[in-house]
């Protein structure tokens, strides 16, 4: 696997200035909650810093990315191409920089979650939806929640995300219900 200074600075190379900031401040999340719920804090670095890497290709490029690397494209990224991001950037981390089995399923995860999420998902996912560097209302309770119960902390920001896309009148991918439906069920 390739070192985190090797990691950050092609994400660094790779993305614009503000979105590498939200990947540092993911990243910085990560870490917080590696320490409390006992995970591999440079694997939840390695996760932060790099979840975004496709995030600013164009939809079209996302597109012949995924046709070219055979990477399955359900109904819903065809009509929404941005959340093709997150299986790309699996691909990228798994080819680039050899991420092991279970840092490459967080990173393909972190955009709708899914059920079955291992905690190093788990943390990826809550960590990009509650980074320092997001101004919605609400975000350090989902924080303070998060240190405390992170499942509960899943289930309300799946919540949220499912509202704010309805309201939108935007689909809702699968592996989003599937995921408040397993945390809601617990």
């Amino acid at each position: 696997m390739k070192t985190y200074e090797e990691i950050e600075h092609y994400v660094k190379s790779k993305l614009s200035e503000k979105r590498f900031y939200h990947s540092k401040c993911v990243e910085e999340r990560c870490r917080e909650l590696a320490k409390i719920y006992n995970i591999d804090e440079e694997k939840a670095a390695l996760v932060g810093i790099a979840h975004d890497i496709a995030k600013e290709m164009s939809h079209e490029e996302k597109l012949q990315y995924a046709i070219e690397k055979n990477i399955k494209i359900d109904n819903v990224e065809r009509k929404s191409p941005e959340l093709l991001h997150a299986a790309i950037g699996a691909k990228i981390c798994q080819k680039e920089f050899e991420f092991t089995e279970d840092m490459i399923e967080a990173v393909a995860s972190h955009t709708t979650g899914k059920a079955g999420m291992d905690m190093l998902s788990k943390i990826l996912y809550i960590s990009d939806a509650m980074s320092a560097d997001r101004k919605y209302e609400d975000i350090e309770q989902l924080y303070e929640l998060a240190k405390k119960d992170i499942n509960a902390a899943i289930l309300k920001s799946l919540n949220k995300t499912i509202e704010l896309r309805l309201e939108k009148g935007k689909t809702i991918h699968l592996n989003t219900v599937e995921a408040r439906n397993e945390y809601l069920a617990e």
